[in-house]
């Protein structure tokens, strides 16, 4: 709304561009010059926010159980670049430990703050294997034959407390019958 009633010829201001350092309030100055090079001045507010959210960047990840079925990640196993112009303040993740039960493929969000509190999220996938072996623990015995001259035996007899963290599935032997 400035005028001037022989005209204004132009007008200005001392600052135009603004970055993340900026944020908040601005005090700038405008200027004004009318048609016969009168000027005047007076000061605004310009107030700058940040809405824009962080772009995630993130990426799917195997995590292999340890010798007590146990696995734990944190936000950078998940990270893959994720950014923003003014900062990300904070990465998080809402599953972070696992299990033998959670052997497969399991659905992780991953969440972003920038330093402005505009927050966003993806969603990844973090598959948990099992690759240690049973630890077996097998004893020796004696079988007595039978009056047809035979004996047979199950796995059972043998193991003496084969164990795996998540659990043994099944034993076998190569030769049960004498």
């Amino acid at each position: 709304g400035t005028w001037d009633s022989c005209g204004v010829a132009a007008l200005a201001i001392d600052l135009d561009t603004f970055n993340c350092g900026n944020i908040g309030a601005n005090t700038i100055w405008f200027y004004t010059t009318d048609v016969n090079g009168n000027t005047d001045s007076t000061q605004a507010t310009v107030t700058v926010v940040d809405t824009i959210a962080p772009t995630v960047l993130v990426q799917n990840i195997t995590v292999a159980l340890d010798t007590f079925g146990a696995a734990s990640i944190t936000p950078t196993h998940i990270n893959n670049g994720t950014w923003d112009s003014c900062g990300v303040a904070s990465t998080t993740i809402d599953l972070d430990t696992f299990d033998c039960g959670n052997v497969g493929a399991n659905t992780v969000w991953f969440f972003a703050t920038d330093v402005n509190g505009n927050t966003d999220s993806a969603q990844v996938t973090v598959t948990i294997i099992d690759t240690i072996a049973p630890t077996v623990l097998v004893q020796n015995i004696t079988v007595a034959l039978d009056s047809f001259g035979a004996a047979s035996i199950i796995p059972a007899d043998i193991n003496n407390g084969t164990w795996d963290s998540c659990g043994v599935a099944s034993t076998t032997i190569d030769l049960d019958t004498f």
